[in-house]
């Protein structure tokens, strides 16, 4: 099997819509890769890579059937034995921030399940032996999430994950 770890280190960069993300590779003085946050980057792309939807579950768009998934994920079980990379986050795209009380239920539980998901095969892989995740509702428009992950006893990275939902999008779905 080979590495499920990233040899390079990629920036993100959020451009509107918000849940639009460029990533691109970070190269150091010398113009070679950055390989010193490999797990980070490994954890950026399973955040920001859009796992497919089941049949069951509600698309953002509720006009269209592409229910995403990345082509990376073509021959995962050969590859990765059977690990998908991605989140669903992509399904909240369009969502309300409701709470715990509304008939669909929180969106933060939504964003912390959805996290928890895309970092669960970290551990099933033993690339780390534990994180911590947790997420808040900090604006009328924001969901952040906190991510630590742990190989061993120790912290190794801590990300900061900002999910965002535009006024228009939330107006649109009332």
């Amino acid at each position: 099997m080979t590495s499920t770890v990233p040899d390079v280190r990629l920036v993100q960069s959020f451009r509107p819509p918000y849940y639009e993300v460029t990533i691109d590779w970070q190269l150091l003085d010398d113009g070679t890769l950055d390989d010193t946050q490999a797990l980070a980057s490994a954890i950026v792309m399973a955040l920001g890579t859009n796992d497919l939807a089941s049949v069951d579950e509600a698309l953002p768009d509720p006009d269209s059937t592409d229910r995403c998934g990345w082509w990376g994920n073509l021959d995962a079980d050969v590859l990765w034995n059977g690990w998908n990379v991605g989140s669903k986050l992509w399904l909240l795209r369009r969502s309300r921030i409701d709470s715990v009380a509304s008939r669909q239920g929180s969106t933060v539980a939504k964003v912390l399940a959805y996290i928890q998901l895309a970092i669960q095969p970290f551990i099933s892989a033993k690339i780390a032996s534990r994180y911590e995740a947790t997420a808040a509702r900090v604006t009328k428009q924001r969901i952040d999430a906190t991510i630590v992950i742990y190989k061993g006893p120790v912290p190794a990275i801590q990300l900061l994950y900002t999910v965002a939902w535009d006024e228009l999008q939330n107006s649109m779905r009332g």
